[in-house]
This record gives structure tokens, C-alpha cells and sequence, in this order.
């Protein structure tokens, strides 16, 4: 094998990272090339049989990675189960994207996206979410090497965020008055209409009546969701590092979680509604990871597989209770607590 594909890079040889996202663009490519070739409007039956699949793959992934740990085909830099941590994580990171849902949605609806053209943006989007999740975790791998009392701002972050999430309501964002959405309509040529699945056409400027690019309504969404879960990453990424700080496995765990919720948009755009209350689950497993950092350093390693027992059964709590508290409620309902 090459040296350069044996050199390590945040703790790993350059081939598992190679390979993950070989695994990773080999599925976009066959999700856009061949199951999706043609816009069509997604429905909820396909949407679920898409997202059992990329879940099915999930599994088997961290089965993957359970064995090699088993077998020392690999080791954590922080010596706890990779796979036992590769799942907590993963699960973690699905349920926090629930609400991410919701956002995405509104977005689509802001800028009156047709639902056949939403996959192909949510598809596109995630090689950007490669990227810029990559980068997130570099630095905060990069900040954990170097400085290991960042681990117990993450713990009080967390703590803080879960608390948050319990007491302060929750309100719905306005996208019109996002930054973002007013920066890039006054600094670029953004087209009223949209141009079937295409980012950007040419037409005649209206000023000049020279050719130009454009930008559609199509691109600011995608640039918009994009934004919207850099933002949501600053809960979800401190999270799993909460549990293991190898790098590998936070990033792993976090793509193959984006990849099924961006599969299951479409049945849950439908009835995000009825996991609101889900957050209360998941701001009583935020409080917990948090408190665990403490523990872990000030008492002792708290088993990693009661982490993922306690995190799957908190979760599952919040999914039940939302489903029978909010059976027949009206699509896009938000109870009050």
C-alpha cells in the first residue's frame, strides 16, 4: 500500500477516509444518476423505503466499524468502543435533525421550491454539508488536542443548550428577514422564476441587456439550508465529541445520520408536527451527554454502552410520547407544551 495512503490525518490512516467518502459520493452518485435521473415529486411511501435503506446502511457501517474495533483493526484515540460510539452518535445526531426538518420546509415554502425539484437540492446540498462539517469537526478536534478543557466548555454548552430547550419556547424563523437570503439578492442577479432543477442560467442583464449568469430561487434555498445546518451542527457536533473525541468516528456518524434525514425529508416534512415533543427527550439527553463529561473526569469512565442504552431509550421515549400526545392533530400544528 502507498505511504501516503497508510500517512495518518486527525488520528486515521488516509484510506478509511478515503473510503468512507468514496462510500459516500458512490451513493449521491447513484441516488441522483440512477434512482432519482428524473425530477419527480417525491411521496412519503418512497420516501420511507429510501430512508430504510440509507438507515440499513448505516447499520451496517457501524457494524463495520463495531467489528474492526473488536478484531484492533482500528483503535480510538480516546480508547473507548468505536462502534458503541459510532451509534450513540448517529442516533444523536438523527434525532437533533428532526427539527431541522421543519426549517427546511419553511424554506422550500419561502421560495415557493416545487416539491420535485427539493430532492435534487438536498442531495446537491450535502456534498457542501461534507465540507463544512468537515471543517467544524477539524477545528474542534484541532481545539481538543490542544487545549483539553475545551471538553468541559462543550459539557457546560450542552448543559446550557438542553436547559434551554426544556424552559424557552421555541419560535418559527422568518426567512425573509434571514442575512444571508438579503446579502446574496443585493450582491448577485437572482431570477424571479425558476429554471426547472438548474442553480444558475444565462440571460440578458436587465440593465446592459448583456448575457449574464443568474442565480435562481433554487440556489438560495440550497445556500440557505446549508446555513440553517451549519446551525444546527453547533449543538449536534459539540454533542458527539461529549462522547468520544475521535475524530473519525464524530464524522462519520454525523454524515451517515444527514444522509438518511435528507431521504426521509418528505415523510417527515409531513408530519414533523407530531414529534414536538421530541425536543424534551432530546434536551434531557443533551443535559446528560453534558454531565458526563464532568463525571468522566472527575469520577470515573462512565460505561459507553450504558451511554448508548440510556441516549436510544431517551430518544425512543420522546418519539412515543410525541406520536400518542399529538395523534390527530392538524399537519404543521404546534402544540404549546
Amino acid at each position: 500500500m502507498p505511504d501516503m495512503l497508510i500517512a495518518e490525518w486527525l488520528g486515521k490512516p488516509l484510506w478509511m477516509w478515503a473510503g468512507f467518502l468514496s462510500i459516500v459520493i458512490a451513493l449521491l452518485v447513484f441516488d441522483l444518476g440512477v434512482w432519482h435521473k428524473e425530477d419527480k415529486e417525491m411521496g412519503i411511501t418512497e420516501s420511507l423505503w429510501l430512508s430504510l435503506f440509507y438507515f440499513g446502511f448505516a447499520i451496517i457501517y457501524g457494524a463495520g466499524i463495531w467489528w474492526a474495533y473488536e478484531a484492533g483493526v482500528i483503535t480510538t484515540s480516546d480508547q473507548t468502543h468505536a462502534g458503541i460510539t459510532f451509534f450513540t452518535g448517529y442516533f444523536i445526531e438523527k434525532a437533533l435533525s428532526i427539527d431541522n426538518v421543519f426549517v427546511i420546509s419553511l424554506i422550500f415554502g419561502f421560495f415557493a421550491i416545487p416539491r420535485k425539484y427539493q430532492y435534487r437540492a438536498l442531495v446537491w446540498g450535502i456534498l457542501a454539508v461534507i465540507v463544512l462539517r468537515g471543517i467544524m469537526i477539524a477545528v474542534g478536534a484541532a481545539l481538543v488536542q490542544n487545549y483539553s478543557w475545551i471538553l468541559y466548555f462543550f459539557g457546560a454548552f450542552l448543559i446550557a443548550t438542553g436547559i434551554k430547550m426544556l424552559f424557552v419556547p421555541e419560535g418559527d424563523p422568518d426567512v425573509s428577514k434571514n442575512p444571508v437570503v438579503r446579502f446574496m439578492k443585493k450582491r448577485m442577479r437572482v431570477t424571479d422564476e425558476l429554471h426547472d432543477q438548474k442553480f444558475f442560467v444565462r440571460k440578458p442583464d436587465t440593465k446592459t441587456g448583456k448575457v449574464v449568469l443568474w442565480a435562481t430561487p433554487l440556489f438560495l434555498a440550497l445556500v440557505v439550508i446549508n446555513i440553517a445546518d451549519l446551525v444546527f451542527a453547533v449543538d449536534s457536533v459539540p454533542a458527539i465529541f461529549a462522547i468520544t473525541t475521535d475524530t473519525f468516528i464524530v464524522y462519520t456518524a454525523n454524515i451517515m445520520a444527514i444522509l438518511g434525514l435528507r431521504a426521509l425529508y418528505f415523510a417527515l416534512a409531513a408530519m414533523v408536527h407530531r414529534f414536538h415533543y421530541l425536543k424534551y427527550s432530546l434536551a434531557i439527553v443533551l443535559v446528560f451527554i453534558g454531565l458526563k463529561i464532568f463525571w468522566n473526569n472527575l469520577v470515573g469512565k462512565f460505561p459507553p454502552e450504558y451511554s448508548l442504552g440510556i441516549t436510544v431509550l431517551l430518544i425512543a421515549a420522546g418519539i412515543i410520547y410525541s406520536l400518542w400526545k399529538t395523534r390527530g392533530d392538524a399537519p404543521h400544528e404546534r402544540p404549546a407544551p
